[in-house]
């Protein structure tokens, strides 16, 4: 096919990467430890971690995990905020030649009940202050081995801070119950004393299982290979020459605000930094603007990746433009789409542009992006990555020309093997030729540049998450005094998108107050109604089925 985005790159970034220049992730995050031996891998709470630290940990983890006879391939959930501890037990993790399953620490029980019984893990890392969510699964879904997780491991505090930092959280920690718990620090010991063998793991082999809703029911896990890992954190590093040069960003700090469990954060912040030799100054709750400007403060930031609502929260913190941003060489946007308002405030502020790209959880998840050494913000997605292949499809598949807008499709070594235990939604995701269906509308210039019109799927992007429809609407529609209801997604300068709920009663006395404490039982707070609002009816289609497109357009007028 055509690439006519190729002679659009700057200098330096290459047509290919070699997604088989490491045999696995494994062998990529190896190679980081040992070259940056003595440089700071993590800073979290102002203490650092320096990369032969990491490799040590992560090696006592991986120990631990074979000690237990756990199956090569067998499924491993760590339920995190960023913490030191995260990264050493995703290393370990993977090093043992287990499954990664990235959970949303703020999950409530019943979402997290659907996530362990769909990957069936036979271990969790969490974080002691989730610990209760996890004793409301039910037990036969629970993981055999429980690994609790504090904010005091792997930090070296000693004596009383240490002392009265624990027994306060303790007291914050609703009462839970679990069976077979292990602390982190005796994972450690034990893995220790426990002789890791290297196991056999090759590039097809999955590494994570990111979980998304894809275009319909409840979310599904995206088998993220090895390969696929390797090939986006290579692609990054790619398009990421032209600013970082030849080092590639050695010893350069990034910003960790956005959550590791995410795919954005996990391949740009976690691997790709790793893979340079950065140091990854980690923000456990990003909601917090001041701590973010403090860390900034103590450790001038070379690269920031982010989403538009942490962009927009930060500029508009009066504390954030005293600080020094002559370090600052580069700024991803993510996750959901930048607004122009933003990114200009953002660009007077800092001095530098937003670099805004595209991707998808099935895609690693980088597949688009802007020139890295843009002067000013596009507004658009940028061009395909290095190998990759990017189409614009109208009805039966047929290639569009460029200017019309039609479903934009993606090929390249960072594409998912496919959905866990889904062939069917697996097969439903691709053209016959390989394609993913990205599921948004776009369209192509003659250069190349893509940008997004118009979304194929009703997926609401709330900063950055994914929230979809139908999860709330099963939620919703289970309250006794519910009749039909719909969720849509609507602008929000705040978060990107809010999403609001159309409701008809079947209790006359149902009121909002109900609807949002049913709503809490059962919902993380960003899958929340931001707006309800009742109706007598619904739209539908002679067919029977609701309109959402027609409630959405009522709205935005």
């Amino acid at each position: 096919m055509q690439k006519p985005w190729l002679s659009h790159y700057p200098d330096g970034v290459p047509a290919q990467i070699d997604p088989d220049r490491y045999g696995s992730l494994v062998d990529l995050i190896d190679q980081a430890c040992a070259t940056h031996v003595d440089k700071r891998a993590l800073v979290f709470m102002g203490r650092s971690l320096a990369y032969a630290d990491l490799d040590r940990h992560a090696n006592a983890v991986a120990g631990w995990i074979q000690a237990q006879g756990l199956a090569a391939g067998s499924r491993v959930a760590l339920m995190m905020p960023n913490a030191m501890a995260y990264m050493v037990a995703l290393v370990g993790v993977l090093r043992a030649g287990m499954v990664v399953v990235n959970v949303n620490p703020m999950y409530t029980a019943p979402e997290l009940e659907h996530q362990l019984r769909d990957c069936d893990a036979d271990a969790i890392f969490i974080f002691e202050s989730f610990a209760a969510t996890l004793a409301q699964v039910p037990a036969a879904v629970r993981p055999r081995h429980t690994v609790l997780v504090s904010v005091g491991d792997l930090l070296g505090f000693k004596g009383r801070v240490l002392d009265f930092a624990v027994r306060y959280i303790k007291r914050m920690i609703p009462p839970y119950r679990l069976d077979s718990c292990l602390r982190f620090g005796e994972v450690l010991r034990q893995g220790a004393l426990q002789r890791f063998v290297k196991p056999n793991i090759s590039g097809d082999d999955i590494a994570v299982l990111q979980y998304t809703g894809g275009t319909t029911g409840l979310p599904k896990g995206a088998m993220l290979t090895h390969r696929n890992l390797v090939a986006n954190v290579l692609q990054v590093q790619a398009v990421a020459r032209p600013v970082l040069g030849e080092k590639q960003g050695q010893g350069m700090v990034i910003l960790t605000a956005l959550p590791l469990y995410h795919i954005f954060a996990l391949t740009v912040c976690g691997l790709f930094a790793a893979h340079a030799g950065m140091c990854s100054v980690l923000i456990a709750d990003p909601r917090k603007l001041a701590t973010i400007i403090a860390a900034w403060r103590r450790d001038p930031v070379n690269i920031f990746p982010s989403v538009n609502t942490l962009f927009n929260g930060l500029v508009n913190h009066p504390a954030f433009s005293s600080l020094d941003f002559s370090a600052l060489r580069l700024c991803f946007g993510g996750g959901s789409a930048v607004q122009l308002a933003v990114a200009q405030k953002w660009q007077k502020v800092t001095g530098l542009p937003i670099i805004e790209g595209y991707g998808l959880t099935e895609t690693s998840p980088v597949a688009l992006v802007n020139p890295t050494n843009a002067t000013e913000y596009s507004g658009d997605i940028g061009f395909p990555l290095p190998s990759t292949d990017a189409l614009v499809l109208g009805e039966q598949d047929r290639p569009m020309p460029a200017g019309e807008a039609g479903e934009l499709v993606l090929r390249g070594p960072q594409v998912m093997k496919g959905y866990w235990q889904q062939p069917a939604e697996t097969a439903a995701a691709f053209t016959a030729d390989g394609y993913f269906r990205t599921g948004d509308i776009g369209v192509m210039s003659a250069q190349g540049r893509v940008r997004i019109i118009d979304r194929k799927k009703d997926m609401i992007l709330v900063s950055g998450f994914n929230v979809y429809p139908t999860e709330i609407e099963q939620v919703v529609a289970q309250h006794p005094g519910v009749l039909e209801c719909v969720a849509l997604g609507l602008p929000s300068e705040q978060t990107g998108e809010m999403v609001k709920l159309y409701v008809v009663k079947k209790d006359p006395g149902l009121t909002e107050q109900d609807l949002r404490d049913w709503c809490a039982k059962s919902l993380t707070g960003y899958k929340r109604p931001h707006v309800i609002e009742f109706r007598s009816s619904l739209p539908k289609s002679n067919a029977g089925k609701l309109l959402r497109r027609v409630l959405r357009d009522e709205a935005m007028q």
